[in-house]
């Protein structure tokens, strides 16, 4: 299925999607990107929307970068372009949420739901179901996904969750009057299951254990899903290959942190940055290590720093590094856990407040926990390095911790949710120190 007008120009690729969250979709996902590789395929991963987490296990998986394909928060040439740009045997995208859910798309390219993606591109979406408790009743389920929007092609069903050949073999019976292949039946498994945390799984690096892992999904896939019929249900996007630079980035020479407190940031602005000319070097706040120096802007990207508080604020060389950046005039700028470690103090899960780097009037606390999530476009209000006062950004919230204090300094960001209602002006800027909760994506 090609767009009206466009040319394919993409590897053939197709999206794993669910009914709702909790399907199994990522281990699925994961399971036939493993089982693909293990067979010598090239296989180019991607995510539907703004998750961090789940591409670092498609990368683990294929040994290739995944990308996030956000319709929401992101211009239609970069969706396109990273889209056109997914290169290899195979391309293989994991949907978010439930196939249908989205966003309001006010303003935007779509709902950056799974569905929209699978119209814009054409690619032919498997549809992932969680049969542990169903029986002929699966068949009015994937009908009404099916014939619920013709121009979302739902072009194969993998079972998943089966109690056993018979469960299986009355699925599939049930699965026949509508035409669509079954191109599998996978088990329940309690052992492929994955630790989980207060914003997902746990990070791909985090686990010892997660080359076996990876090696029981690759097993799964071979034993229980037909690849070769999975594979034959790829085709090429019908999308041009969109042309859309990144966010301006940071400065000339950006120093970025990245380790287990500091992981998340999207490999489309690194890719992005370095094509327009942008020299990074990475550090590791958790190694103790200071950004380069000659760096004239510093990175701290968000993570998980309220679960690494004690041994940041006792990394004396880290925390001397940034003070020292910003005694020199580089922009520092932090997102969300970045954001945390910027400010005087974090207060941890049980109490205790870590000193942190004491850039920005601000103490954060994760023993109030509050659920802070969605889609923000913001407008920024003072001269950030995105752009002069009114420059207009896309990004994602998503964090528990709450702000216990906040002192005097500029509000850079006038902030509304993905329905267009007002949240206030948040972050905080004091002099070429910048931050706020939110991960940006993109120019809105």
């Amino acid at each position: 299925m090609t767009a009206p007008g466009a040319t394919p120009r993409s590897s053939p690729g197709l999206i794993v999607a669910a009914p709702s969250s909790g399907a199994g979709k990522t281990t699925v996902a994961t399971a036939l990107m493993a089982g693909f590789a293990r067979r010598g395929l090239a296989v180019a991963p991607a995510k539907v929307g703004p998750d961090y987490i789940d591409p670092r296990f498609h990368e683990a998986a294929t040994g290739r970068t995944s990308v996030n394909l956000d319709g929401w928060a992101m211009r239609p040439g970069l969706l396109d372009g990273l889209v056109a740009s997914r290169d290899g045997d195979l391309v293989v995208v994991e949907g978010v949420m439930g196939l249908f859910d989205g966003a309001p798309a006010a303003g935007a390219v779509d709902d950056g739901s799974t569905a929209a993606l699978a119209r814009r591109t054409g690619w032919p979406v498997l549809l992932v179901v969680d049969a542990a408790r169903q029986a002929g009743s699966v068949a009015a389920l994937v009908h009404g996904f099916r014939s619920f929007d013709p121009a979302v092609p739902v072009a194969g069903v993998l079972l998943n969750r089966v109690g056993g050949d018979r469960h299986a073999d009355i699925l599939r019976r049930a699965l026949e009057p509508l035409g669509l292949p079954v191109a599998g039946a996978i088990p329940r498994d309690a052992a492929i299951d994955r630790p989980s945390r207060h914003l997902g799984l746990v990070q791909a690096g985090e686990d010892p254990a997660l080359a076996d892992w990876l090696d029981r999904l690759a097993a799964l896939a071979e034993a229980h899903v037909d690849l070769d019929a999975v594979r034959a249900l790829a085709r090429p996007a019908g999308v041009a290959a969109g042309r859309a630079g990144p966010l301006p980035p940071l400065g000339a020479r950006m120093a970025v942190a990245r380790d287990d407190a500091f992981g998340f940031l999207y490999p489309h602005l690194l890719d992005g940055w370095q094509a327009a000319g942008t020299a990074l070097s990475f550090f590791s706040p958790l190694a103790d290590e200071a950004p380069d120096p000659s760096a004239d802007a510093v990175m701290l990207p968000g993570g998980y720093p309220e679960l690494q508080a004690g041994r940041l604020a006792a990394a004396g060389r880290f925390l001397d590094g940034v003070r020292g950046a910003a005694a020199r005039g580089a922009w520092v700028y932090g997102e969300c856990g970045g954001f945390m470690a910027l400010g005087e103090a974090l207060v941890d899960a049980g109490g205790t407040a870590h000193r942190m780097a004491g850039l920005l009037p601000l103490e954060t606390r994760f023993d109030r926990r509050r659920l802070n999530l969605g889609y923000r476009r913001v407008t920024t209000r003072v001269e950030t390095p995105f752009g002069p006062r009114g420059t207009v950004l896309r990004g994602h919230e998503f964090h528990y911790s709450t702000i216990g204090r906040e002192g005097t300094a500029d509000r850079p960001f006038a902030a509304v949710d993905a329905g267009g209602g007002e949240l206030g002006d948040v972050g905080l800027r004091h002099g070429r120190v910048l931050g706020s909760y939110l991960h940006l994506i993109d120019r809105g």
